[in-house]
């Protein structure tokens, strides 16, 4: 199997590759093709069907596997598939860990850390509602250790949500050694929790794409709710702490623009934001370090705003 992050404009590929997505379009003359996306564990690619009536198509939909044969070529300065034949997988033509994205750390030494975290949390009130998510609500945890943190960008991969959340967690720790006055009960306990709408947000995968909740709604105001609802069946969970909580989840993209409903008014908050971000930001470099390029310079990152560089060793 040649894997999508190994396509070469040029390339002329056959084999079996996972059908994220598929629709129908016209060409500026009025003749019907197919956008399809194409993915495996590698990556994916845009992908077209220029001629949906060939015999050498046949049915398929999104979230199939398919043997496709065609060519890779360049449009816009980015690889694009020209799909000539296409046809289901049979089973036994394909194994599917071939096309799920994952972490590159195990899923249950990440959990035994997690854990960690949340036993270091102090207060009683905050360590319930950790506990509340965590070690109570089995559907929500079943999702949490499997849910990718993205469609794109960073961590947008199996176990990508708990890979993300234990490195925001860490961070937050980290800060609090180096900064006495922060109370480091809310920020671990906000940081464990501040992406936890994404299990409503991201659908599983393959499809890994966003639910009708979390285009209406997002995960910050879906998190936000989550949190409430739980801090309000713990007996005598103060309102205060409930509160600054829930302000620490609001505001964890630090901008209105970024789509949080508040900026950080709380340190705690500000640092839960710088934290994300970093995080955001380092794990697109290191996905972005994986192409393979000879070239130490790897072109514009459109999410970083930057062209990006490895550095020279």
């Amino acid at each position: 199997m040649i894997f999508i992050e190994e396509f070469k404009e040029g390339d002329i590929i056959q084999g079996v590759y996972l059908c994220k997505s598929k629709a129908t379009a016209k060409t500026k003359a009025g003749k019907d093709y197919e956008n399809v996306v194409i993915m495996d564990k590698t990556g994916q690619v845009d992908a077209k069907i220029w001629d949906p009536s060939s015999p050498g198509i046949m049915d398929f939909d999104a979230n199939d596997f398919v043997v496709f044969k065609g060519q890779v070529i360049s449009y816009n300065k980015a690889l694009q598939f020209k799909i000539d034949t296409a046809r289901k997988a049979e089973p036994g033509e394909y194994v599917e860990s071939d096309y799920v994205p994952a972490s590159r750390f195990a899923a249950d030494d990440m959990v035994s850390e997690l854990f960690g975290l949340i036993e270091s949390v102090q207060n009683e009130y905050l360590k319930k509602l950790l506990k509340a998510f965590f070690e109570d609500d089995k559907e929500f945890f079943d999702k949490f250790k499997t849910s990718s943190a993205a469609k794109s960008v960073h961590h947008g991969f199996m176990c990508g949500l708990l890979e993300h959340t234990l490195s925001v967690a860490k961070l937050c720790s980290k800060i609090c050694e180096n900064y006495d006055y922060i109370n480091r009960d809310i920020l671990v306990t906000s940081a464990i929790l501040h992406d936890i709408g994404k299990t409503k947000e991201i659908s599983a995968f393959p499809q890994n794409d966003y639910t009708d909740e979390g285009n209406l709604i997002g995960h910050i105001v879906i998190g936000y709710g989550m949190v409430k609802e739980k801090a309000e069946r713990i007996e005598g969970f103060p309102e205060v702490l409930k509160n600054e909580i829930e302000h620490c989840i609001l505001s964890h993209h630090g901008q209105l623009e970024f789509g949080s409903p508040k900026k950080p008014a709380m340190v705690e908050a500000y640092a839960l934001a710088m934290a994300d971000n970093m995080d955001a930001h380092f794990e697109t470099f290191r996905e972005a370090f994986e192409v393979k390029n000879a070239n130490n310079w790897l072109g514009f990152n459109k999410w970083l705003d930057s062209n990006i560089r490895r550095t020279q060793i």
